[in-house]
């Protein structure tokens, strides 16, 4: 796949993934407004904030990553050619949708919008549900390298120190 097409379908996969997952979703559930702060903790909004920013900045690189370096999308109907191992994916093997779970969970912090939570908790066991069931699998069996970085790094909670393995390596080049 060509970098311009990489980079376009990956600006419209966000805008239609998590564009709709971490933002149209939770503003149809809040109108983002807020309530009172949950557990009277005013501090709980701060850090909803502190999820969202980094989570924000996280979902941007991890985005671009795979259009720039993997050479696709993250669309299942586009895949990568090349399995990326760089950059957060040195620490967690799925940073696109730790980011899109930090930024519900983080609104629904801000906001002190309890539907908002367990909408973030639905999302993330849906995420969860479909790469044990379906990236996982076809990433094993389109990418050799898959099974030791599987093996490496971490699928939700990020390792402390990046890994660098063969994939991260050679991804980083």
């Amino acid at each position: 796949m060509g970098r311009a097409r990489s980079v376009l379908g990956t600006v419209v996969f966000l805008f239609a993934a998590p564009g709709v997952v971490a933002g149209l979703v939770p503003y149809l559930l809040t109108q983002w407004t807020s309530g009172p702060p949950l557990l009277g903790l005013e501090p709980l909004r701060w850090l909803g904030v502190a999820l969202m920013i980094p989570a924000a900045l996280l979902l941007l690189d991890a985005f671009a990553r795979f259009a720039l370096e993997g050479r696709g999308t993250p669309a299942p109907i586009a895949p990568t050619e090349t399995l990326v191992a760089s950059g957060p994916y040195r620490f967690v093997r799925n940073p696109m949708y730790v980011a899109v779970v930090a930024l519900i969970l983080g609104q629904g912090l801000l906001l002190a919008s309890l539907p908002t939570l367990a909408y973030g908790a639905a999302a993330w066991l849906t995420m969860h549900l479909f790469v044990v069931f379906y990236e996982e699998p076809r990433l094993s069996a389109d990418h050799a390298s898959y099974d030791a970085y599987r093996a490496a790094v971490p699928r939700w909670l990020p390792r402390l120190s990046p890994w660098k393995g063969e994939v991260a390596a050679r991804a980083s080049e």
